[in-house]
């Protein structure tokens, strides 16, 4: 088998990945999260396995119970024996640039699980709070034949329109006064949803979630206007007593089959394949642009001046700009 000239043998890594052996998942995704020299190699190898999972995206703000909702799913696919993947893109720690939020406590009751991969990885900044690195690790599990991978994103806020060009499925996870929430919530992130989940649908809380469900049913309805092809589906569950998952899930698969039978899937993940070429190609285009000589030597010195007030952002930009050969002479 030939070995990289980077001492890695991707060949091998990949053999033993679409095996589903644990270690070399991991140090797959490892070379993807590192911007590896050998992650051409790596994407060359891993293309003939890609299609075969169903990617679904959960996202949502803090404290809504993501994590709890996605680890019930997570046990509810193991108990129909399902491979199951599962990508944490977590807030990216100040310092060290790793996920602050890697241990993951509420995914622990799979940790031991060799048919459950679970990966945090950091968001990096990234906008909607996902790595540039997750597309490619969909693709790694995908091929160590994981029947679902579900990617749980940051919800800080910040737009989420990345996860639709990551996913089949895009499902929105909300709580219990609702009517608050949607005082505030981005109009976009909800024409994004395939499936809104209601959690904490439990206790003294039945009754709120079930009024917030019916808002949120309103709220789309005025949105769908027009539009009958779109059509998200509303319901309540309770990830803390396992209730309603099944349902979620049913809607889920509903709403993926429907897709396929359509050809909206093929179509979907076609223009996902050019949007991370864009993601790709604009990093690298940044990359080149720093690491001009010109560039490189002068951005200390613009940024000293735009923090002293003698330069302002734009002009400096575009200062910058011109000694890359980018703008007006």
């Amino acid at each position: 088998m030939a070995v990289s000239r980077r001492g890695v043998d991707v060949a091998e890594l990949v053999r033993r990945a679409t095996d589903a052996e644990p270690r070399a998942v991991a140090r797959l995704i490892s070379l993807v999260e590192n911007d590896s020299p050998v992650l051409r190699e790596v994407a060359a190898a891993l293309a003939p396995y890609g299609g075969h999972a169903q990617v679904v995206g959960l996202t949502g703000s803090p404290g809504v119970g993501k994590s709890t909702s996605t680890s019930a799913i997570v046990t509810a696919l193991r108990a129909n024996g399902q491979r199951v993947g599962v990508l944490a893109v977590d807030p990216s720690s100040p310092f060290s640039g790793g996920a602050l939020l890697g241990d993951r406590v509420r995914m622990q009751d799979h940790a031991t699980d060799p048919d459950v991969f679970i990966r945090s990885m950091a968001s990096r900044g990234q906008l909607g709070g996902l790595s540039a690195a997750v597309p490619q690790a969909l693709r790694v599990l995908d091929a160590a034949r994981c029947d679902v991978v579900l990617v749980e994103t940051v919800g800080v806020g910040q737009s989420e329109t990345a996860v639709s060009n990551m996913v089949d499925v895009f499902v929105v996870v909300g709580i219990p006064g609702a009517g608050d929430e949607l005082q505030g919530i981005k109009r976009g992130l909800l024409e994004l949803a395939d499936v809104i989940a209601v959690n904490k649908a439990d206790g003294d809380q039945v009754e709120r979630a079930n009024r917030a469900a019916m808002e949120y049913r309103t709220a789309l309805h005025i949105l769908a206007a027009g539009n009958p092809n779109w059509s998200p589906v509303v319901l309540t569950v309770s990830a803390r007593d396992n209730a309603g998952l099944d349902e979620l899930w049913t809607r889920v698969e509903e709403r993926h089959s429907a897709l396929e039978a359509s050809g909206a899937l093929h179509a979907r993940r076609a223009e996902q394949g050019v949007a991370w070429m864009r993601e790709i190609f604009e990093q690298r285009l940044l990359a080149a642009f720093k690491g001009g000589k010109d560039v490189s030597r002068r951005w200390s010195e613009m940024a000293e001046k735009v923090r002293s007030g003698e330069m302002t952002p734009t002009a400096a930009a575009e200062k910058l700009g011109r000694l890359a050969g980018i703008g007006e002479g």
